[in-house]
């Protein structure tokens, strides 16, 4: 029997596994929610006389190392939780909180410092924070064995169709293996564009609404949520479906990890080339803005859930080696970003958005050539290769 499959009777949408990637959903939510609040209220914090209304850069830096901490601990729940042909909607299901966060965040960042002043934000966001927390302590358990509430049918699906490929053996990591696979680094380079590309977009939309378009605070905060709620749509459909094309046996594991990895890529490129020539057009600039942001979610249902293809059994660890160098790249984008837009305020968002599409391209095509879907030979049992 194909432990893939599962049995006749299986909790499907209502169960504990759904509840579990909607818990890391709303995670997601308020974690991005302390991180992009700051971004806007960056803008309300300068346009005040306040001398308070200065950036504290080392927030940002400590609110970057949380969010980092956060998302690359919680991919290590799916190694033990999360069925095969399942991988797709509970990963992007969890994750697609990162694009709901900010429309949530700017929507009401905008109302918040207009009415209450812009520290209020950080008390509600802070708050919403700490009550979330307390609910992870009490339902989050590490394997779905030893879980109190989980049903007996759905313990034994989840177990029984990850026998073949999580073992409980110990043994040492084969690091050596892993940095000279190029499937790894495929993987690890367009985690470095898509945190680039996230990271710039999250960051400067708001600097950008306000340079080009120049609209109030509450109207920035409308315009800079939207392109996160259609991010978080695109997400969403992403993982359904490829998970649908998986089920469906229509296209092999990797060419749905390059099909939607090149949408998550190339899409985002072309809309973001664009954006530097469409800002005397108010209607046009707010479109592709919105384009440019959300398509990148595509990557979900690609590259962002491909180390789980290769290595379930070390997938903890190879997640957090790449998302490592993905918040490499994030706090890069960042810096050098900000360093654009001082020096060269004429064409600095060319700039920018140039040098966006050209690491997403970079990355993109070192993916199609070297990217995999099939367990590696380092990566599967009774391999014993170490350091």
């Amino acid at each position: 029997m194909d432990n893939r499959f599962p049995p006749k009777k299986v909790p499907g949408f209502c169960s504990f596994r759904y509840g579990l990637s909607l818990l890391l959903h709303c995670c997601n939510v308020l974690v991005t929610a302390q991180r992009t609040c700051l971004s806007l209220t960056m803008v309300a914090m300068v346009n005040s006389t306040d001398p308070h209304g200065l950036t504290n850069t080392s927030t940002k830096k400590l609110q970057d190392n949380t969010k980092a901490t956060v998302i690359t601990a919680q991919h290590e729940v799916w190694v033990k939780w999360a069925p095969p042909l399942e991988r797709g909607r509970l990963t992007s299901m969890s994750l697609s909180g990162l694009m709901l966060g900010p429309f949530i965040v700017l929507l009401v960042t905008g109302i918040i410092c207009d009415s209450l002043g812009w520290p209020m934000v950080f008390y509600i966001f802070g708050a919403c924070g700490c009550a979330l927390c307390l609910l992870w302590f009490v339902q989050f358990y590490d394997d779905p064995n030893n879980h109190p509430c989980i049903s007996i049918s759905e313990k034994e699906y989840i177990t029984s169709s990850l026998d073949h490929q999580v073992s409980s053996s110990r043994q040492s990591l084969p690091i050596k293996a892993m940095l000279k696979s190029l499937p790894v680094w495929a993987i690890t380079l367009s985690n470095f564009a898509y945190s680039w590309t996230k990271n710039t977009m999250l960051i400067y939309t708001p600097t950008f609404i306000n340079s080009v378009l120049h609209v109030n605070i509450r109207e920035n905060g409308l315009l800079s949520a939207l392109p996160y709620l259609f991010a978080w749509i695109c997400g969403i459909l992403a993982g359904e479906i490829s998970d649908f094309f998986l089920t469906r046996n229509i296209f092999s594991i990797i060419a749905i990890r390059k099909l939607f990895t090149t949408l998550g890529f190339l899409l985002p490129a072309i809309f973001s080339a664009c954006l530097p020539y469409l800002t005397s057009n108010f209607h046009s600039t707010v479109i592709f803005l919105i384009l440019a942001s959300a398509t990148s979610s595509f990557s979900l249902g690609g590259v962002l859930i491909n180390p789980l293809d290769i290595a379930p059994r070390y997938y903890g660890f190879l997640k957090a080696f790449t998302s490592l160098i993905g918040i490499t790249g994030a706090l890069i984008s960042s810096t050098l970003t900000g360093l654009i837009l001082n020096q060269d305020p004429e064409s600095a968002w060319f700039k920018v958005f140039f040098l966006m599409v050209a690491i997403n391209m970079i990355s993109l095509i070192f993916y199609l050539v070297f990217g995999k879907a099939e367990i590696q030979d380092w990566a599967k049992e009774g391999q014993h290769t170490r350091f």
